[in-house]
């Protein structure tokens, strides 16, 4: 049984559901999970964790992604990609230069409130965006709040009949819609603007040329080597802060109790985790500030119980 993550390089033409179900039918296990939805037309890393491994799903997916992206200025659409159909079209009759657009990125970074495009799988009163979306319907839909961590332009930008493209990369939090983002660049620029292309290259400290293809993961398989490959739970919470404890608490953690915060976790706040860890290396759960109990730390996910030892 793999207990750990796969990294997975996503192909254009699959939702990550569709991913998951493939996984599942290769490893023969329901317990197969994703961090963080790619569009079907979108490439790239996605983090699949496995068997014990889907415990932690929920503190990969907050990380945040990093993506190289192409904007198309000249002409908007329906889905602010290149899938969707035309909005409006407006000439680029002017020279856009590096500089500009530079300008226009470092204008981006930081915290900011975007709205989720119509079509998205954001849910609205229990039904998703893109299904009122291809019914015709219009929905207000809730501000967000995302931060821009880093985007730079990594491309000339190229002018070819009555539009120009140019690519940037980005570091953004969970949530974060790089289509949206296109077309507010292309807002500043002054011109309508959809995301012509997009691919992930890293998923928290996960980057592209750690994945493996559905190809390779099925030859993995085959020859029975793909738990060799997995990222194990230990790699995959490094960014956790890390507590190594005694055995003598080892077997109180695996029954769920609450422990003492030790001083060097006097600061957290409720909102903090802590990855357990034996003196082996295993680690046995995540912990957090109790909110009630002072000075007591309360088992978010235990990922081994007793009976796993």
């Amino acid at each position: 049984m793999v207990n750990g993550v796969l990294l997975l390089h996503k192909p254009v033409g699959m939702t990550s559901h569709d991913c998951v179900m493939k996984i599942r039918k290769l490893l023969r296990t329901k317990k197969v999970g994703h961090t963080g939805t790619l569009d079907p037309e979108v490439s790239g890393v996605l983090p699949i964790c496995v068997g014990r491994a889907t415990k932690i799903v929920e503190y990969l997916t907050e990380k945040s992604k990093t993506y190289d992206a192409e904007v198309t200025l000249g002409v908007s659409t329906t889905t602010e990609d290149q899938t969707g159909e035309t909005v409006a079209a407006k000439a680029v009759d002017k020279s856009i230069t590096e500089a500009e657009v530079t300008r226009v990125l470092d204008s981006l970074k930081g915290r900011q409130e975007q709205v989720p495009p119509m079509y998205s799988a954001v849910k609205i009163n229990g039904k998703k965006l893109y299904e009122y979306a291809r019914a015709g319907i219009e929905v207000e839909r809730p501000k967000r709040s995302i931060t821009i961590e880093n985007i730079a332009l990594t491309s000339a930008v190229k002018h070819e009949g009555e539009t120009a493209r140019f690519r940037f990369t980005v570091t953004c939090s969970k949530g974060t819609y790089v289509r949206t983002l296109a077309v507010a660049i292309g807002e500043k620029l002054g011109f309508p603007a959809h995301m012509s292309h997009l691919i992930r290259t890293a998923s928290g400290a996960f980057s592209l040329d750690e994945c493996f293809t559905f190809e390779e993961l099925e030859a993995q398989a085959e020859a029975g080597t793909i738990d060799e490959h997995k990222v194990p739970i230990e790699r995959a919470l490094n960014h956790l802060p890390k507590w190594v404890i005694s055995d003598t608490l080892a077997k109180k953690v695996e029954n769920g109790a609450l422990l003492d915060i030790p001083e060097q976790f006097s600061q957290l706040t409720c909102e903090d985790r802590i990855a357990v860890f034996t003196e082996s290396g295993n680690c046995l759960a995540i912990y957090f500030p109790h909110p009630t109990k002072q000075g007591l730390l309360k088992p978010a996910k235990v990922l081994v119980q007793k009976s796993e030892q």
